[in-house]
């Protein structure tokens, strides 16, 4: 039952993945070209839109998503849960931030501040790559794959954007 349940999903994770594209390299006129795009051609109910692009150490990656809010209202949270719960440690979005920043080998991630023992730094690395958020290269690298690099600063942005970039003004 769990098998099957892990096949679902990853069969909707690679629907998903299948069906992004990359985000236009110049917006629309206007400060909510987004919003009023979406006014103008979202599905009835409404629909969530996120999109981006971002120059991280493994190159240049542009992404955008859509979902109409009626299917994200009417699914299985839960489906997420493992995806997010690989989130919900600092160590591991430290972790995830220095890989973009251009530390991938282990030997590197070994000498982030908190990071604990090998074993540990070990333990998070399987975690995040269980739930996709990277994925293992040759000689003990690791990349964040570059379809989840726009969904993890999105969902880092709207866990604490203002936050954030109020950190940066100090």
């Amino acid at each position: 039952m769990e098998l099957e349940a892990r096949l679902q999903r990853l069969e909707a994770r690679l629907a998903a993945l299948e069906q992004a594209s990359r985000a236009p390299s110049i917006p629309p006129e206007g400060t909510l070209w987004a919003l009023e795009h979406l006014r103008k051609n979202a599905q009835p109910g409404g629909e969530v839109v996120f999109a981006g692009q971002a120059e991280v150490a493994s190159g240049t990656w542009g992404w955008q998503w859509g979902l109409p809010v009626n299917l994200l209202l009417n699914r299985p949270w839960t489906e997420v849960a493992e995806s997010l719960a690989a989130l919900a440690h600092p160590v591991r979005l430290e972790i995830l931030r220095a890989v973009l920043n251009g530390k991938s080998s282990s030997q590197a991630l070994q000498h982030l501040a908190d990071i604990g023992t090998t074993g540990q730094l070990y333990h998070h690395l399987k975690e995040l790559q269980s739930a996709g958020w990277l994925k293992a290269g040759k000689r003990g690298s690791y990349t964040v794959p570059p379809e989840r690099i726009i969904p993890l600063l999105v969902i880092l942005s709207a866990a604490g954007g203002e936050a954030l970039a109020t950190l940066s003004e100090t």
